[in-house]
């Protein structure tokens, strides 16, 4: 049996958070509690940008193995962010020699734009995160917590 993927989705919007409808209603509690769970919502209050990240197992990682925030300056976590990014994007754009259930969507990720420390520290997080569990490797860096 082919081994399922979890469902990776990433989305840098570029829009004020309340311009979104958050009325979304789950019926089936098994879902709503995986859902509230593994979903991390990262946003910043100085800017009008976030990601949100579903990815079982993510949340609970980053709370009990990552690195503490302010371990790394955002100016470091922008420069392996902008690597890792691209790596990502390029992965995405060919499904024929990478998983396409890995790299699902593109990231729209600006190096111009200063998203904050939050999103630059969850998002550099996440590609650790994704590197170990998928042994994936998104740059000449080794993924190493």
């Amino acid at each position: 049996m082919k081994k399922i993927i979890p469902f990776i989705i990433i989305l840098i919007l570029i829009a004020s958070c309340k311009s979104y409808n958050n009325d979304q209603v789950i019926n089936n509690e098994n879902v709503n509690s995986l859902v509230a769970n593994d979903t991390v919502l990262i946003s910043s209050e100085e800017s009008d940008y976030e990601i949100i990240i579903i990815e079982p197992g993510f949340n609970s990682w980053l709370v009990s193995t990552a690195r503490p925030e302010g371990y790394h300056s955002q100016d470091w976590l922008e420069s392996r962010n902008a690597i890792m990014v691209q790596s990502w994007n390029q992965r995405n754009l060919q499904p024929g020699q990478y998983d396409p259930n890995l790299y699902e969507l593109r990231i729209d990720y600006d190096t111009n734009t200063d998203y904050g420390y939050e999103v630059n520290y969850k998002l550099y997080n996440y590609f650790l995160y994704f590197q170990l569990k998928y042994k994936q490797r998104l740059s000449s860096f080794m993924p190493r917590i």
